[in-house]
């Protein structure tokens, strides 16, 4: 639902609208002098009160009405001071015509200064105001020197006097008009006041006005609890901010000043265990110099929420550091009852101590491979665990990969063999001398491809590349098996993690892959997947541990053969 504002039918007038009226009014008031300066130019003519000059120089003041409807169409400053020029113009030729201050258009002599009371806006009233003046003084002097070198006019006291009526009138008008529209714009401002000082009281926060030194110049809005506007007025911020947090408030407050947004969190020295968001923004004041506005909430409820959320976060590390480091500490008690059942059936199975039926050969044949695959994942689970609790630790040496790799392909050509799955190894000749954990390397090799025989069909292929690039041993091995779906290999390499349908999941833990990052890692490395759901997928395993070999220098040294430099 969208909320919008409507105005108070009782509330004063906005500024445009009042200086629209004001114009209108303005325009009513020029008008309502041509009328006046025509009905006396009319009734002097026709009883005789004015001569022939005299009612030209009454004739002149209609035309300072009649310019002033002009405003209806442009106003401006620049508008209304050529406006009164058009009045001084008007009313020295009054003046000169008809004698100055003895003629009977005596009253006319102060039109200017009136003119500039009815024109004076709020900027330039006073301006405008001495404008007039000078214009009404010039009005004086210029018909007493035309009264000097044409001769003093004949005494005529009642036009006189009809012409300064008129001007009274006039002026009375004027001052109206000039306090109506500065009364006008003086209640809509108070009533802008107002309406901005509710909407600040009504806020939901507290909005401070502060010197940089921290001290309270105003306040609105609903203060948060434990924090009085009455004590920051009397205090200042700072001695409701707990001590501790006050560099907070320092810092943030010089943030502030240098023009970004500043924000601090801190406990009212009064209710230490509530919390007070603050957020700061420089506000300038070309009178005063820089001030600060600032906007206090109450976090407690936030702050409560993040203690919360930070213990159960702390005490679900340390449920799965426990269960990690138990995990880790686990290896002899798991493995030793377990290689005790794979020496047992393995002893059944080859038959020394006598014949056995052959449904419990089978039996024996079934425990024994059942062990192997549970000693297997015990062993990945316990490295997993290892590594996760930091208590992995690299035995680097110095020695040739292709032996170590070599050996792990030979492991497992027998298990590729039986499946019907071909298996390549692609390695240089020349030796491969790396300073690795020859383990690692191995366990790396073995995992790799034990996944890619398990998910390659019969009659596909697995392909292991191994070669050095620079100071990186590169580790490849392709299949042409199911390959992965693009959603599904972000989430790979992590534990317990695994791809596919649910028959080719059981196939695995999800602790491979896992483990081959996790010591690709310990090593410096990184592994990285490509796969095409039904074509293949190809994992790569770099490892920053190759060793720069030289050769060896020819016998005898080697041959110098000289330079030519001209070709």
């Amino acid at each position: 639902m969208t909320s919008v504002a409507r105005p108070d039918p009782d509330a004063s007038p906005p500024p445009s609208r009042a200086m629209e009226e004001g114009v209108s009014a303005l325009t009513a008031w020029h008008a309502a002098w041509a009328v006046g300066a025509i009905l006396s130019l009319v009734a002097g003519a026709t009883l005789g009160w004015l001569g022939g000059s005299e009612i030209f120089g009454a004739a002149a003041m209609i035309v300072p009405g009649l310019a002033g409807l002009a405003l209806l169409w442009r106003d401006g400053t620049g508008e209304r001071s050529l406006l009164l020029v058009v009045w001084t113009l008007a009313a020295l030729a009054a003046a000169m015509l008809s004698g100055g201050l003895a003629g009977p258009l005596v009253g006319y002599a102060g039109m200017p200064f009136v003119a500039a009371l009815a024109l004076g806006g709020p900027r330039h009233g006073v301006k405008l105001a001495q404008a007039g003046a000078i214009g009404s003084g010039v009005v004086a002097l210029g018909g007493q020197l035309s009264a000097l070198f044409v001769g003093p006019p004949e005494s005529r006291p009642l036009p006189a006097a009809i012409s300064v009526l008129l001007v009274m009138i006039a002026a009375v008008l004027a001052v109206r008009l000039a306090w109506r529209l500065r009364e006008t714009r003086l209640n809509a401002a108070e009533a802008m006041t107002l309406r901005v000082e509710t909407l600040l009281a009504a806020q939901p926060a507290l909005t401070l006005v502060l010197e940089p030194s921290g001290r309270v110049l105003a306040a609105y809005g609903s203060p948060p609890p434990a924090l009085e506007p009455d004590a920051l007025f009397q205090s200042g911020l700072f001695a409701a901010v707990h001590a501790p947090d006050r560099p907070a408030i320092l810092a943030a407050i010089d943030r502030a000043l240098a023009g970004q947004d500043g924000q601090a969190q801190f406990a009212p020295r009064i209710a230490l265990d509530r919390r007070v968001n603050l957020i700061l923004r420089r506000m300038e004041d070309g009178e005063t110099g820089p001030r600060l506005i600032a906007q206090a909430f109450d976090a407690t409820r936030q702050f409560a929420t993040e203690i919360g959320l930070e213990a159960a976060r702390a005490e679900a590390e340390a449920r799965d550091s426990g269960k990690t480091r138990f995990l880790a500490n686990m290896s002899h008690e798991l493995r030793t009852p377990l290689n005790a059942v794979l020496g047992f059936s393995d002893i059944m199975r080859q038959r020394l101590f006598g014949p056995l039926p052959q449904k419990y050969a089978d039996y024996a044949d079934s425990i024994h491979e059942a062990g192997g695959h549970l000693l297997d994942l015990i062993n990945d689970v316990l490295d997993v665990s290892k590594i996760e609790a930091e208590r992995y630790e690299l035995s680097r040496e110095t020695f040739d990969a292709r032996e170590v790799v070599s050996a792990a392909v030979a492991l497992v050509r027998i298990t590729a063999t039986d499946k019907g799955v071909g298996l390549n190894s692609l390695v240089p000749e020349e030796p491969l001398t790396v300073d690795a954990d020859r383990r690692a390397l191995k366990q790396i090799t073995l995992n790799l491809l034990s996944n890619a025989i398990k998910f390659t069909p019969s009659g596909g292929s697995v392909t292991l590349t191994l070669d050095v690039i620079g100071p990186y041993l590169e580790l490849v091995v392709s299949d042409t098996g199911v390959g992965i779906a693009a959603r599904d290999l972000k989430r790979l390499g992590r534990p317990f993690e695994q791809a596919g349908a649910v028959e080719q999941k059981v196939q695995g833990t999800g602790l491979g892959l896992s483990l081959v990052r996790a010591l690709a890692e310990l090593h410096g490395g990184r592994m990285s997947l490509e796969s095409t759901l039904g074509e293949g997928t190809a994992v790569t395993v770099r490892l920053p541990v190759a060793v720069a070999v030289r050769a060896p220098a020819p016998e005898g040294g080697a041959e110098v053969i000289p330079f030519n430099a001209g070709g």
